[in-house]
């Protein structure tokens, strides 16, 4: 059994971005970005990362609308690495197919799968599959509901209102770990936190802008529910996600992953009718040390995940490492120094301040 006390996994979190290069503006293929993926997690797994994440979007700018293909294609590939959606929008997939992609996966991979459900922040999916957002709240209630029961048992018997019931039918290839990790995603809805905490489930935040330390009432809000419906809270695995690169010194750090960023983050502001555009005094003001950028060498962004443990008692950090597109080789260079710099500093300071 880990102990949760000292646990701290590091890993890398994407969503397959294919924007234009902010200073070529050649647009990347879906292909190539894929292909891009698999190198991306075999690194990782070489470099010493503990987990890599896919997150489901069904736009242009994104490629991976397959979280669990593209896991898979690299985990024959791979020894230890753990591989996760980040996330799979549960509210507009069906629950069967989504257990039976990462069972599958977890065969493949010999019991390395994980799913992060969650309720989606882009809402394209939902037209897309046939579903209206009025039921946006409920969509997501019941499929966790027969999500989490067909990982418990091999036949299921369930009714909901928006798929067709299934009576006694069995469910494979059944996964294996048992049962099949199952997280909950949150972009910081206190209501996300009390269900995953009511259910027993870890949690996953994505803290993409403000001070990461004002999720500690979320936190909170999760334990509390935990304890409230018998779940030992000492056993939850709280993780975060956040946008971040690293570089050989914080200057060129910042220097390559502020373009891009920037582009992404004014698209994204003007879509959802954000007032302020996104400008370099707003990212440098975001990766001081108490802001949600981890951007910077790796002495820097081990000392900001470091707090982040104390302030909130995550057991695992997700670092989103190009926010916009990138070139690749820079990529590849920050999930080296994330798995060979970053993380030895980061387990060394638990070790030590365990003893």
């Amino acid at each position: 059994m880990t102990d949760l006390a000292t646990k701290m996994e590091i890993g890398i979190s994407t969503f397959l971005e294919t924007t234009p290069d902010p200073v070529t503006g050649e647009v990347i293929s879906h292909a190539e970005r894929l292909r891009h993926a698999v190198e991306e997690i075999v690194l990782a797994d070489q470099a010493g990362l503990d987990v890599y994440g896919i997150g489901e979007h069904h736009r242009a700018d994104y490629a991976g609308t397959s979280p669990a293909v593209v896991l898979a294609a690299a985990a024959a590939m791979t020894k230890r690495i753990r591989l996760t959606s980040a996330v799979t929008v549960l509210s507009s997939d069906d629950p069967v197919r989504v257990y039976q992609a990462f069972s599958t996966l977890d065969g493949i991979s010999n019991g390395r799968a994980e799913i992060m459900a969650g309720r989606g922040s882009f809402i394209e999916s939902f037209p897309l599959f046939g579903y209206s957002l009025d039921d946006y709240e409920e969509l997501f209630d019941e499929k966790l509901e027969l999500l989490l029961a067909i990982r418990a048992s091999e036949k299921v018997t369930w009714r909901g209102g928006h798929r067709p019931a299934i009576d006694n039918l069995a469910v494979y290839p059944r996964s294996v770990q048992s049962p099949l990790p199952v997280w909950i995603a949150s972009g910081g809805n206190a209501q996300s936190a009390v269900r995953a905490g009511m259910l027993g489930l870890p949690i996953a935040f994505a803290i993409i802008g403000g001070m990461p330390e004002s999720f500690a009432p979320l936190v909170d809000l999760y334990k509390e529910a935990a304890i409230r419906a018998g779940h030992d809270p000492s056993k939850l695995e709280i993780a975060t996600h956040s946008h971040g690169f690293v570089g050989e010194t914080t200057e060129r750090a910042a220097d390559l992953f502020f373009p891009p960023t920037q582009a992404q983050m004014n698209v994204i502001g003007r879509e959802r009718g954000w007032r302020q555009h996104y400008d370099r005094a707003a990212f440098d003001s975001a990766r001081s040390l108490r802001g949600a950028l981890y951007v910077g060498d790796p002495e820097y962004v081990a000392e900001k995940i470091l707090l982040l443990r104390k302030n909130l008692g995550i057991t695992r950090f997700f670092l989103h490492v190009n926010v916009g597109t990138m070139p690749h080789r820079e990529v590849l260079r920050a999930i080296e120094l994330l798995g060979t710099k970053v993380a030895p500093i980061v387990r060394k300071e638990l070790a030590r301040n365990s003893q």
